[in-house]
């Protein structure tokens, strides 16, 4: 069907005279994982992986994506018109603005949907056609009148989040935006981004997969704060709610008719990495451009939040105890494969409380697909198990009251030398991090190596981040803290939850990543030389013992686990059938 789509496509350029028109896989709010209204990239090319740009001229299509997806492309772009373009790897093709000026000719003219492109991107963009004679029109949205059967915009009721869990009154909220925005020298803010309304307005919801959001935009002022959503998404309790802290709702597709008429003398406050060039470009005001002050309100929780992590992180803990049993049970009669794991970590998970659904798609990579560091199974794919090999799965549920992410790797028989040698190295980045204490003011980037040493020191090492951010009831995925190789000028802040995710990916053999969340908490202080920080582990589930390799391991090390196991067993046995008990009682026997 590609074919024909890409036909329809080709036909509506041809009628308002664009040359080439480029398509993201994103949504108008930018967000990582997008409703199926607005897949029309996946529509038009056949490619349905997260992460891809289409481009279309007249006579060329090139599908753009990083080397995690170069296995996917290649199949689903087969017969589809498009050619696969590879963004990194041994031998990346020709970048997208590099394929342009080679395929358009003079005075060509680009076309985009300015409603999917953020204000950034599209700034980027028209200076490249400037820079190459190229005219770009920001207001083509080919969508809308040829994608016959497009699903409608995602309607799942959106609700309130407890205050109770939330830990903060949406006043408390929005006085503190207000406050930082009036830093910034503005007096109202445009948001885009749907986890920063969700926390804004203690509101969570449906629409998108694995993060409880609900699809709007929001303008906040002293004056006016306005949401604007589907309507009838809104529960009476939600209006209520709303209404109590005098936040009005509007249509959804109010919003560019409400920004033409905010007055010139406002000065609004923008994301431009959040916010549409559609929606910046409406407002006729002085805009004040900057990272958004929510991620890093958000990104602190608060008592009630980490209190709540806590208890979803035993639940989620006594979930994989019986996910990880019942894989052991069954791995050896060869009839459980990669996506029954993924089918059984969900059925474990919904029997804890205020479980809502995973918080990503779980990846679970058995031998050589495990080596794929975003590996996603389906049914063709899937790999049946078997009483040899390692098995990886990284997986995390979406609790009422917190959000966890986790990765073990583990053996499911006759472990060899390189495997327990390569998941011990693993393992010991892993624990340095964890241990580490670091003075106010550190950054991510300045704590990564500890994570990657033990690999350098033997010649390996791991292409993704060492930890992401994670939101409470929100995102897996949440910024602005990370620790990685790349500069991040954001520091590590006490109430900040951040992952610890070493690995190291052995081609055509095996991946082995282990990964805990982390709270930032206070450490050590002194008169002389100030405020130290340090680790909280969070997550609570065992290493595999049987990868070990003991005459690696330190004293402090071999500590630190006994320490942690023994925590994991306080912790989760409360939860646990006496069977399942004895089961996480072995897996945490000392190590001498």
């Amino acid at each position: 069907m590609s074919q024909q789509h890409l036909e329809a496509l080709r036909q509506e350029m041809a009628r308002v005279h664009v040359d080439a028109v480029i398509i993201p896989g994103t949504d108008p709010h930018q967000s990582e994982y997008i409703s199926d209204h607005w897949k029309f990239r996946d529509w038009v090319s056949g490619f349905t992986g997260s992460n891809g740009t289409a481009v279309v001229t007249t006579d060329q299509a090139g599908l753009w994506t990083d080397s995690r997806y170069f296995l996917q492309a290649e199949q689903q772009l087969a017969d589809s018109g498009f050619q696969l373009m590879r963004e990194n790897g041994d031998t990346p093709d020709l970048t997208r603005e590099e394929w342009l000026v080679q395929n358009l000719g003079d005075e060509a003219v680009i076309g985009i949907d300015g409603r999917l492109f953020s204000a950034v991107e599209a700034s980027r963009l028209e200076r490249f056609c400037g820079e190459n004679g190229i005219m770009l029109a920001t207001d083509f949205a080919p969508a809308d009148r040829i994608w016959a059967d497009r699903p409608p915009r995602p309607m799942g009721e959106a609700y309130v989040h407890d205050e109770a869990l939330a830990g903060e009154t949406v006043e408390s909220k929005m006085e503190r935006l207000v406050a930082s925005l009036e830093l910034n020298g503005a007096d109202a803010m445009l948001i885009s981004a749907l986890d920063e309304i969700a926390w804004l307005f203690n509101m969570r919801g449906s629409d998108v997969d694995f993060t409880p959001v609900a699809i709007a935009h929001a303008y906040v002022s002293e004056k006016d704060t306005s949401l604007f959503i589907d309507e009838s998404k809104v529960t009476s309790e939600l209006a209520a709610h709303l209404k109590k802290y005098g936040v009005r709702v509007r249509s959804y597709d109010d919003i560019v008719r409400y920004l033409e008429r905010r007055s010139e003398h406002d000065v609004v406050f923008i994301d431009p990495n959040k916010v549409s060039d559609t929606l910046a470009n409406a407002l006729p005001c002085q805009k004040v451009y900057g990272a958004s002050p929510i991620a890093a309100l958000k990104a602190i929780k608060n008592e009630a939040q980490i209190a709540g992590t806590r208890r979803a992180m035993e639940r989620d803990g006594a979930a994989l105890v019986r996910l990880f049993r019942w894989v052991e049970q069954n791995a050896a009669g060869g009839t459980v494969n990669e996506v029954d794991v993924w089918t059984r970590g969900r059925q474990e998970r919904a029997r804890g409380e205020n479980y809502r659904g995973d918080s990503f798609a779980m990846i679970c990579g058995y031998k050589e697909h495990g080596a794929i560091v975003h590996y996603e199974a389906d049914e063709h794919s899937a790999a049946t198990l078997h009483a040899d090999g390692l098995l990886l799965v990284d997986s995390g549920g979406q609790y009422l009251d917190g959000t966890t992410d986790i990765t073990r790797t583990v053996s499911l028989g006759n472990p060899t030398a390189d495997e327990r040698h390569d998941y011990t190295l693993v393992l010991k980045g892993h624990l340095a991090l964890q241990r580490a204490k670091f003075p106010v003011g550190t950054c991510g980037v300045n704590l990564d190596v500890l994570a990657r040493m033990p690999l350098w020191q033997e010649g390996m090492t791991y292409w993704h981040g060492t930890g992401h951010g994670v939101g409470h009831f929100l995102g897996c995925h949440e910024g602005p803290q990370s620790i990685r190789v790349e500069q991040n000028p954001n520091p590590l802040e006490p109430g900040m939850i951040v992952s610890n995710e070493p690995g190291v990916y052995k081609a055509g053999r095996y991946g082995i990543r282990t990964e805990n969340l982390l709270l930032v908490v206070e450490g050590k202080q002194s008169d002389e030389f100030g405020r130290f920080l340090e680790f909280e582990t969070l997550t609570l589930y065992p290493y595999d013992l049987s990868l070990i390799d003991r005459a690696m391991l330190t004293q402090e090390e071999v500590d630190q686990i006994n320490a942690y196991h023994q925590m994991v067993v306080e912790r989760l046995t409360p939860y646990l059938e006496p069977d399942e008990a004895a089961w996480l009682s072995e897996k945490t026997r000392p190590i001498n």
